[in-house]
Protein backbone atom coordinates (compact mmCIF):
# COMPACT_ATOMS: atom_id res chain seq x y z
CA UNK A 1 0.00 0.00 0.00
CA UNK A 2 1.80 3.56 -0.70
CA UNK A 3 2.54 5.94 1.97
CA UNK A 4 0.28 9.30 2.07
CA UNK A 5 1.78 12.48 2.39
CA UNK A 6 3.80 15.79 0.80
CA UNK A 7 7.51 14.16 0.50
CA UNK A 8 10.46 16.59 -0.20
CA UNK A 9 14.34 16.86 -0.31
CA UNK A 10 16.09 19.51 1.29
CA UNK A 11 18.06 21.70 -0.83
CA UNK A 12 18.54 24.50 1.26
CA UNK A 13 18.58 25.27 5.19
CA UNK A 14 18.31 22.33 7.75
CA UNK A 15 16.11 19.52 9.02
CA UNK A 16 12.59 19.60 8.06
CA UNK A 17 10.12 19.44 11.10
CA UNK A 18 6.49 18.93 12.01
CA UNK A 19 4.81 22.42 11.50
CA UNK A 20 7.31 23.93 9.05
CA UNK A 21 5.87 25.61 5.96
CA UNK A 22 6.74 24.12 2.55
CA UNK A 23 6.89 25.67 -0.51
CA UNK A 24 6.24 23.52 -3.59
CA UNK A 25 8.26 25.41 -6.81
CA UNK A 26 6.54 25.10 -10.15
CA UNK A 27 7.40 23.72 -13.04
CA UNK A 28 8.83 26.86 -14.08
CA UNK A 29 10.88 27.24 -11.45
CA UNK A 30 12.59 24.32 -11.50
CA UNK A 31 13.27 24.89 -15.46
CA UNK A 32 14.70 28.13 -14.47
CA UNK A 33 17.29 26.52 -11.84
CA UNK A 34 19.76 23.56 -11.03
CA UNK A 35 20.76 22.30 -8.13
CA UNK A 36 24.48 22.78 -7.17
CA UNK A 37 27.11 22.10 -4.26
CA UNK A 38 28.40 25.13 -2.14
CA UNK A 39 30.56 25.10 1.03
CA UNK A 40 29.80 27.47 3.68
CA UNK A 41 32.77 29.33 5.05
CA UNK A 42 33.10 32.37 7.92
CA UNK A 43 35.77 33.94 9.66
CA UNK A 44 36.36 31.46 12.21
CA UNK A 45 35.13 28.03 10.52
CA UNK A 46 34.38 25.92 7.66
CA UNK A 47 31.99 23.26 7.08
CA UNK A 48 33.23 19.95 6.41
CA UNK A 49 30.45 18.79 3.49
CA UNK A 50 29.10 20.74 1.06
CA UNK A 51 24.93 21.76 1.12
CA UNK A 52 23.22 21.87 -2.10
CA UNK A 53 21.78 25.45 -3.31
CA UNK A 54 19.57 26.92 -6.36
CA UNK A 55 21.64 28.54 -8.94
CA UNK A 56 19.55 29.98 -11.80
CA UNK A 57 20.26 28.80 -15.14
CA UNK A 58 21.99 30.74 -17.99
CA UNK A 59 21.62 30.41 -21.43
CA UNK A 60 22.86 32.01 -24.20
CA UNK A 61 20.11 32.44 -27.51
CA UNK A 62 20.33 33.53 -30.88
CA UNK A 63 17.72 35.50 -32.17
CA UNK A 64 17.17 34.53 -36.36
CA UNK A 65 14.94 36.82 -37.94
CA UNK A 66 14.03 35.70 -41.93
CA UNK A 67 17.82 33.28 -41.93
CA UNK A 68 19.30 35.83 -40.67
CA UNK A 69 21.15 36.11 -37.51
CA UNK A 70 20.56 39.25 -35.60
CA UNK A 71 21.75 39.18 -31.81
CA UNK A 72 22.93 36.21 -29.12
CA UNK A 73 21.67 37.22 -25.76
CA UNK A 74 22.61 35.57 -22.11
CA UNK A 75 19.64 35.02 -20.35
CA UNK A 76 16.83 32.38 -18.33
CA UNK A 77 15.89 29.54 -19.99
CA UNK A 78 11.77 30.66 -20.08
CA UNK A 79 9.20 32.24 -22.36
CA UNK A 80 11.78 32.60 -24.77
CA UNK A 81 9.35 32.89 -27.93
CA UNK A 82 8.31 36.50 -25.90
CA UNK A 83 11.66 37.04 -24.93
CA UNK A 84 12.86 36.89 -29.09
CA UNK A 85 9.19 38.73 -30.27
CA UNK A 86 9.67 40.93 -27.10
CA UNK A 87 13.35 41.99 -28.45
CA UNK A 88 12.06 42.37 -32.10
CA UNK A 89 9.26 44.63 -31.10
CA UNK A 90 11.31 46.81 -29.18
CA UNK A 91 13.86 47.36 -32.08
CA UNK A 92 11.17 48.36 -34.81
CA UNK A 93 11.77 45.15 -36.60
CA UNK A 94 8.16 44.01 -35.97
CA UNK A 95 5.20 46.18 -35.85
CA UNK A 96 2.19 43.98 -35.83
CA UNK A 97 1.51 40.49 -34.96
CA UNK A 98 0.14 39.99 -38.13
CA UNK A 99 3.58 40.22 -39.67
CA UNK A 100 4.84 36.79 -38.03
CA UNK A 101 4.20 33.38 -40.27
CA UNK A 102 5.85 31.28 -37.60
CA UNK A 103 7.96 31.03 -34.84
CA UNK A 104 10.64 28.08 -33.69
CA UNK A 105 11.68 27.85 -30.56
CA UNK A 106 14.99 25.45 -30.36
CA UNK A 107 15.16 25.05 -26.33
CA UNK A 108 18.07 22.45 -26.66
CA UNK A 109 20.43 24.40 -29.48
CA UNK A 110 19.14 27.94 -27.55
CA UNK A 111 18.19 29.47 -31.07
CA UNK A 112 14.75 31.18 -31.63
CA UNK A 113 13.35 31.17 -35.32
CA UNK A 114 10.92 34.04 -36.49
CA UNK A 115 9.51 34.26 -40.34
CA UNK A 116 7.39 37.20 -41.47
CA UNK A 117 5.18 37.35 -44.01
CA UNK A 118 7.38 39.55 -45.85
CA UNK A 119 10.72 39.97 -46.20
CA UNK A 120 12.83 42.37 -44.13
CA UNK A 121 15.18 44.66 -45.59
CA UNK A 122 18.48 44.84 -43.48
CA UNK A 123 20.96 48.51 -43.50
CA UNK A 124 23.84 47.51 -42.49
CA UNK A 125 23.36 51.06 -40.07
CA UNK A 126 21.20 48.64 -38.32
CA UNK A 127 23.22 46.09 -37.61
CA UNK A 128 26.37 47.70 -37.07
CA UNK A 129 24.82 50.41 -34.69
CA UNK A 130 24.23 47.52 -32.40
CA UNK A 131 25.35 48.72 -29.00
CA UNK A 132 26.20 46.22 -25.53
CA UNK A 133 24.07 47.73 -22.86
CA UNK A 134 24.38 48.42 -19.55
CA UNK A 135 21.85 45.60 -18.81
CA UNK A 136 22.87 42.02 -17.07
CA UNK A 137 23.25 39.13 -18.91
CA UNK A 138 24.35 41.77 -21.47
CA UNK A 139 21.98 43.02 -23.27
CA UNK A 140 22.31 44.53 -26.69
CA UNK A 141 19.91 46.88 -28.24
CA UNK A 142 19.74 48.80 -31.93
CA UNK A 143 19.19 51.98 -30.35
CA UNK A 144 20.91 54.78 -31.13
CA UNK A 145 20.19 58.84 -29.91
CA UNK A 146 18.29 59.42 -33.34
CA UNK A 147 15.76 56.76 -32.27
CA UNK A 148 15.12 59.12 -29.08
CA UNK A 149 14.75 62.34 -30.89
CA UNK A 150 12.22 60.63 -32.96
CA UNK A 151 9.97 59.26 -30.61
CA UNK A 152 6.48 60.57 -29.85
CA UNK A 153 5.66 62.55 -26.08
CA UNK A 154 3.89 60.29 -24.04
CA UNK A 155 0.90 62.65 -23.01
CA UNK A 156 -1.35 60.71 -21.22
CA UNK A 157 -3.39 62.37 -18.01
CA UNK A 158 -3.13 58.68 -15.92
CA UNK A 159 -2.31 59.30 -12.40
CA UNK A 160 -1.39 56.73 -9.10
CA UNK A 161 -1.93 57.01 -5.48
CA UNK A 162 1.03 57.03 -2.80
CA UNK A 163 -0.85 54.00 -1.82
CA UNK A 164 -1.18 52.42 -5.28
CA UNK A 165 2.76 52.36 -5.73
CA UNK A 166 3.54 50.72 -2.29
CA UNK A 167 0.69 48.34 -3.04
CA UNK A 168 1.99 47.18 -6.56
CA UNK A 169 5.62 47.57 -4.83
CA UNK A 170 3.95 44.62 -1.94
CA UNK A 171 2.50 42.55 -4.42
CA UNK A 172 5.61 42.67 -7.00
CA UNK A 173 7.78 41.75 -4.28
CA UNK A 174 6.24 39.04 -3.64
CA UNK A 175 5.33 37.54 -6.71
CA UNK A 176 8.93 35.93 -7.96
CA UNK A 177 9.26 32.70 -6.58
CA UNK A 178 12.59 32.12 -8.51
CA UNK A 179 14.03 35.14 -6.74
CA UNK A 180 13.37 34.04 -3.57
CA UNK A 181 15.03 30.68 -4.00
CA UNK A 182 17.94 31.95 -5.73
CA UNK A 183 17.84 35.93 -5.22
CA UNK A 184 20.03 35.68 -8.85
CA UNK A 185 17.42 37.11 -11.25
CA UNK A 186 14.92 40.70 -12.34
CA UNK A 187 11.35 40.90 -12.70
CA UNK A 188 9.07 43.26 -14.87
CA UNK A 189 5.57 43.16 -15.04
CA UNK A 190 2.83 45.68 -16.49
CA UNK A 191 0.35 47.36 -14.35
CA UNK A 192 -2.37 48.76 -14.08
CA UNK A 193 -3.18 51.03 -10.56
CA UNK A 194 -4.46 48.06 -8.95
CA UNK A 195 -3.09 44.94 -10.45
CA UNK A 196 -0.66 42.95 -12.10
CA UNK A 197 -1.44 41.74 -15.63
CA UNK A 198 1.39 40.70 -16.56
CA UNK A 199 4.83 39.18 -14.70
CA UNK A 200 8.36 38.08 -16.25
CA UNK A 201 11.65 37.53 -14.80
CA UNK A 202 14.61 36.97 -16.49
CA UNK A 203 18.84 37.37 -14.98
CA UNK A 204 18.91 40.17 -17.44
CA UNK A 205 16.55 43.18 -16.72
CA UNK A 206 16.03 44.12 -20.56
CA UNK A 207 14.69 40.59 -20.70
CA UNK A 208 12.86 40.61 -18.49
CA UNK A 209 11.17 43.77 -20.04
CA UNK A 210 10.81 42.93 -23.45
CA UNK A 211 9.64 39.14 -22.15
CA UNK A 212 6.94 41.52 -20.37
CA UNK A 213 6.26 43.28 -23.82
CA UNK A 214 6.23 39.55 -25.78
CA UNK A 215 3.67 38.53 -24.25
CA UNK A 216 1.59 41.47 -24.58
CA UNK A 217 2.27 41.50 -28.65
CA UNK A 218 1.14 38.18 -28.75
CA UNK A 219 -1.89 37.51 -26.35
CA UNK A 220 -2.68 41.48 -27.67
CA UNK A 221 -2.84 43.25 -24.35
CA UNK A 222 -2.78 46.88 -24.22
CA UNK A 223 -0.12 48.97 -23.06
CA UNK A 224 -1.74 52.41 -23.43
CA UNK A 225 -1.51 53.78 -20.09
CA UNK A 226 -0.10 51.14 -18.05
CA UNK A 227 2.68 50.87 -15.76
CA UNK A 228 5.59 49.08 -15.73
CA UNK A 229 7.66 47.65 -12.84
CA UNK A 230 11.18 46.91 -12.46
CA UNK A 231 13.33 45.09 -9.93
CA UNK A 232 16.64 46.81 -12.08
CA UNK A 233 17.71 50.14 -13.00
CA UNK A 234 16.07 52.11 -14.89
CA UNK A 235 18.28 53.42 -17.57
CA UNK A 236 18.24 55.10 -20.79
CA UNK A 237 17.24 51.95 -23.52
CA UNK A 238 14.58 51.07 -21.00
CA UNK A 239 13.32 54.22 -20.61
CA UNK A 240 13.01 54.46 -24.63
CA UNK A 241 11.36 50.66 -24.70
CA UNK A 242 8.56 51.94 -22.10
CA UNK A 243 7.88 55.43 -24.26
CA UNK A 244 7.54 53.27 -27.57
CA UNK A 245 4.63 52.17 -26.04
CA UNK A 246 2.96 54.60 -24.93
CA UNK A 247 3.28 53.82 -21.27
CA UNK A 248 3.10 57.19 -18.96
CA UNK A 249 4.67 55.57 -15.75
CA UNK A 250 7.81 53.23 -14.58
CA UNK A 251 8.57 52.23 -11.20
CA UNK A 252 11.15 50.49 -9.63
CA UNK A 253 13.04 49.78 -6.62
CA UNK A 254 16.37 50.50 -7.37
CA UNK A 255 18.05 53.55 -9.25
CA UNK A 256 17.85 55.38 -12.45
CA UNK A 257 20.61 56.71 -14.86
CA UNK A 258 21.68 60.26 -15.43
CA UNK A 259 20.33 59.68 -18.79
CA UNK A 260 17.16 57.70 -18.19
CA UNK A 261 16.04 60.60 -16.27
CA UNK A 262 17.04 63.17 -18.80
CA UNK A 263 14.58 60.63 -21.37
CA UNK A 264 11.96 60.34 -19.00
CA UNK A 265 11.78 64.42 -18.46
CA UNK A 266 11.66 64.60 -22.66
CA UNK A 267 9.57 61.78 -23.22
CA UNK A 268 7.19 62.86 -21.08
CA UNK A 269 7.33 59.92 -18.72
CA UNK A 270 6.58 59.51 -14.69
CA UNK A 271 9.99 58.00 -13.60
CA UNK A 272 9.91 56.72 -10.07
CA UNK A 273 13.04 55.13 -7.94
CA UNK A 274 13.59 53.43 -4.59
CA UNK A 275 10.19 52.00 -3.73
CA UNK A 276 10.96 50.83 -0.27
CA UNK A 277 9.79 51.36 3.33
CA UNK A 278 7.00 53.62 2.10
CA UNK A 279 9.11 55.72 0.68
CA UNK A 280 10.09 56.81 -2.95
CA UNK A 281 11.81 58.73 -5.07
CA UNK A 282 9.87 60.90 -8.05
CA UNK A 283 12.18 61.86 -10.63
CA UNK A 284 9.94 63.25 -13.34
CA UNK A 285 6.40 64.34 -14.31
CA UNK A 286 5.37 64.04 -10.56
CA UNK A 287 1.87 65.56 -11.15
CA UNK A 288 0.93 62.44 -11.86
CA UNK A 289 1.15 61.06 -8.35
CA UNK A 290 -1.10 61.73 -6.10
CA UNK A 291 -0.98 62.40 -2.08
CA UNK A 292 -3.82 61.75 -0.18
CA UNK A 293 -7.33 60.27 -1.04
CA UNK A 294 -7.75 59.95 -5.35
CA UNK A 295 -11.19 60.14 -4.75
CA UNK A 296 -11.18 63.85 -4.07
CA UNK A 297 -10.58 64.55 -0.15
CA UNK A 298 -7.74 66.60 0.20
CA UNK A 299 -6.18 65.60 -3.30
CA UNK A 300 -2.91 66.71 -3.55
CA UNK A 301 0.16 66.02 -6.49
CA UNK A 302 3.98 66.39 -5.84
Amino acid sequence: MPREGVFARVVKGGVVKAGDTITVLGRKVMNSVEELPVQRVTKESRENTNANVLVVKELPVTIVLNNRELVTLLCSPIDLKYLAIGFLFSEGLLRSKAEIERIIVDERRGVVRVKTKGEREFTDDLIFKRMITSGCGRGASFYSAADAQGQVKVESQANISVDEVLALAKEFQHRSQIYRATHGIHSAALCDTKNILVFNEDIGRHNAVDKVFGECFLKDIATDDRIVFTSGRITSEILLKVAKRNIPLIISKSAPTTLGVKLAHDLGVTLIGFVRGGRMSVYTHGWRIVIGDKDGNGKKTV
